[in-house]
């Protein structure tokens, strides 16, 4: 109709154009990582981390926050979960943008070749977020911002292709399907 019409004049006089994905790499050296296993969700004291333990840990990782410990920083006084082991270097992709669930299915195949040939990863990750202000969140619903927008989901692949699907929404969204 009119409106469409309208908005397409006004986007085509303005050059506005769909933004591409950026994408950022890093690598971060020395990094303590979580001990995980596959088929132990819970964890296991001296032996393998919980989903909830590396959950924070990825938190605190995308955040560049410190894992040291030191009683000195005024941000955090987080430290790696135990047991942890200190990989020499981790590579950090990050890509911000509007991505369609397709792309995000061919991104994980694509990691998943990952294990392919001989290395010396065990476990890789996949987190997808919302904007954090989007309108919809889970099935469609409409998106309780409040106070942090929580709106994602993550992916833990194993070397043996198991994967952990962990979700997460702010406390007034519906809960993922």
């Amino acid at each position: 109709g009119a409106e469409g019409s309208t908005l397409m004049s006004y986007f085509s006089k303005n050059q506005i154009q769909a933004l591409k994905p950026k994408i950022t790499f890093s690598t971060l050296r020395d990094l303590p990582c979580p001990v995980l296993q596959s088929n132990d969700l819970q964890g296991k004291a001296e032996e393998s981390c919980s989903t909830e333990e590396l959950f924070e840990w990825l938190g605190a990782v995308f955040n560049q926050v410190s894992l040291d410990n030191k009683s000195s920083s005024f941000l955090s006084t987080y430290c790696c979960p135990e047991p942890n082991t200190v990989v020499e270097k981790a590579f950090l992709c990050t890509i911000t943008g509007f991505i369609i669930p397709e792309k995000i299915i061919q991104l994980l195949e694509q990691l998943c070749c990952y294990f392919d040939e001989p290395k010396l990863a065990y476990w890789l990750t996949l987190t997808v977020h919302g904007f954090a202000d989007s309108p919809v969140s889970w099935r469609e619903n409409e998106h309780g911002f409040h106070k942090g927008g929580e709106n994602l989901y993550n992916f833990v692949i194993f070397r043996n292709l198991d994967y952990w699907l962990q979700m997460a929404v702010g406390a007034h969204d519906d809960c993922p399907p």
